[in-house]
This record gives C-alpha cells, sequence and structure tokens, in this order.
C-alpha cells in the first residue's frame, strides 16, 4: 500500500551506507520514522533540516514497522528561517524539543497542523521573534493535553511565576513584545521543559538549549 503525507522533520538518523531513518509528525501518521533509501545525495540531505515541511510517497509493510518513504520533496522552500542563523536556531531546539517529548508511535490529535502553523509563523516573521521558542512550548504543553494553569507552574516557576502568569495570558503578539534578557528566557524555556517533563514522567535532556543560551545571551 502506498499513500502520500505531509511530514515535518524532527531529527535524521543515517542507517547503511546511503540510507537515512528520518523521524516526524505526519498529517496521516502521527509523530512516525521512516527509512528513506539513496539519501546521500546532498540535494536530498537538505530536506532533511530541523522542522523542514515535506512531502512524501509512504510504502507501507505488514511486515515492518518501518514504513519506506520515497519521492520526497519540499512543501514550502522557508526561505524566512533557513536565511536566518537565530531562526534556524530555534527550529533546532523546537525539533528535539518534540523529538524528545513525543514518543515514537503517538498520534496526538492536532500536533501536526499546530506545527505546521508555527513553523509558517515563525518562516513570515520579520522582527520580535526572540520570545517565540517560550511561546511554543507553552502551547506545546496545551497541545499535549495538559492545559496548564498559572498555578500549575508555581512548583516550577518559582520567582518568574508573574511572568508565567502574565505569558499565558498574553495573546501571541502580545508575548512576542513581553521585553525578556537571554537570560531570563533560558530560565523559563528549563522551567516549561521541566513541567513536561513532570507531566509525561520522563527526563528530557535538550542538548540545543545550550545553543540557544549562546545565541540569546543579551
Amino acid at each position: 500500500m502506498e499513500v502520500t503525507s505531509e511530514l515535518i522533520v524532527l531529527h535524521a538518523t543515517k542507517f547503511g551506507e546511503n540510507s537515512v531513518v528520518v523521524h516526524t509528525v505526519g498529517d496521516r501518521y502521527g509523530r512516525r520514522s521512516f527509512l528513506v533509501k539513496g539519501a546521500g545525495k546532498k540535494s536530498l540531505m537538505s530536506l532533511f533540516l530541523p522542522m523542514n515541511i515535506i512531502e512524501a510517497d509512504i510504502i507501507e509493510s505488514p511486515k515492518s514497522k518501518l514504513y519506506t518513504a520515497r519521492n520526497l520533496s519540499a512543501r514550502y522552500p522557508l526561505a524566512g528561517i533557513r536565511n536566518s542563523l537565530y531562526k534556524n536556531t530555534i527550529t533546532l531546539f523546537l525539533s528535539e524539543v518534540l523529538y524528545r517529548v513525543v514518543k515514537d508511535g503517538t498520534m496526538e490529535q492536532g500536533l501536526f497542523e499546530w506545527c505546521e502553523k508555527n513553523i509558517l509563523l515563525l518562516d513570515a516573521m520579520e522582527s520580535d521573534f526572540s520570545n517565540f521558542h517560550i511561546r511554543f512550548l507553552l502551547e506545546l504543553t496545551v497541545v499535549l493535553g495538559f492545559s496548564p494553569s498559572s498555578e500549575d507552574f508555581l512548583p516550577f516557576s518559582g520567582a518568574h511565576q508573574d511572568l508565567m502568569e502574565r505569558l499565558l495570558r498574553s495573546s501571541f503578539s502580545e508575548s512576542m513584545l513581553i521585553p525578556m534578557s537571554g537570560e531570563l528566557r533560558n530560565a523559563l524555556a528549563e522551567e516549561i521543559l521541566r513541567y513536561i517533563e513532570y507531566h509525561i514522567e520522563s527526563s528530557v535532556n535538550i542538548n540545543s538549549l545550550k545553543v540557544l543560551r549562546e545565541l540569546f545571551r543579551s
């Protein structure tokens, strides 16, 4: 059986000499990994950048849980992201969060659509996106079904409780304009991740948070 699906790339792992296992969130399959054969070409590897939105033909096999993806193509150029060091770093962080938080085989209702909307929004933004990853993390808690109140964050946010409450009350555009230092953003990201860890009952070690910390230091 072969079907066409839209996929958001979270991570890619080399498999054998010339193949890749691409870890994705998809419109039909939820969080799932696919084997891409003959993926050593540079033109194909560029498709596997974090949070790329691609289209692929999926070959389902009754003999294996690892389906094959072929005829891959980019749905959107995402030039606004790929031409920005800051936006690229944000997508690296977002993709790693999704890769580690959403377990393979999970079908979270609305997750793909929400991710796609946010990727295209970040791509289109010309300024005032330094708080984007903070807003993304807060919205992710809702998409995952936790729907936190400001009180729920109290054990994790401590001295930043008032700011966390303000972020939860703000619209997207308002939250982008809340003044924060890089140090404060880093602290908030770590606190929201600890909240997520508590609810999924699993440790989440996000390596790219260190990159964000350096980039948004000021």
